[in-house]
């Protein structure tokens, strides 16, 4: 697996998505933060990811923390996602922060070591997954601080 993954299009923003939750599982990392203004755009119907994240799942101890500013649309968007949610409840742990702070969520995936996954122009699809660890520290930073100011979210 490459350390680095160039995001320039919706496709390879999607194929980002899928190496960055692989690079997570191959490290066996017990956590993983996911953030976006909603998700909409995210490849969560994806049956490679589904597939990917419950395997993840499957392990002892794992976490998917996902912060939004909302989850309206997750029934109308990702409906597959969505359906497959109720069955990890217990290790998915949606989030959304104050409204202050909702408005300026990056699309960013974590997890508790060096992998990070970040779009950094959502109208370009430009972005970079890579392996980080200064990186990923920093914003595991920036995203901790939001979680302190959030609440449960999408019962």
């Amino acid at each position: 697996m490459a350390d680095t993954f160039a995001i320039d299009s919706r496709a390879s923003f999607a194929n980002a998505v899928l190496w960055a939750l692989h690079a997570a599982d191959a490290r066996a990392a017990r956590g993983m933060w996911w953030v976006d203004e909603d998700f909409a755009d995210w490849p969560l119907g994806d049956e490679r990811l589904l597939e990917g994240l419950t395997r993840w799942l499957q392990r002892p101890q794992r976490r998917l923390v996902m912060l939004a500013a909302s989850f309206e649309q997750m029934a109308a968007k990702q409906a597959r996602f969505t359906a497959w949610r109720p069955l990890w409840s217990h290790a998915i742990e949606p989030r959304t922060p104050v409204p202050e702070l909702a408005g300026g969520l990056p699309t960013l995936l974590l997890d508790d070591g060096p992998v990070v996954m970040c779009l950094h122009d959502r109208v370009d699809w430009n972005g970079l997954a890579t392996i980080d660890a200064t990186s990923a520290r920093a914003w595991r930073d920036r995203i901790d601080a939001a979680l302190q100011q959030s609440e449960s979210a999408w019962p």
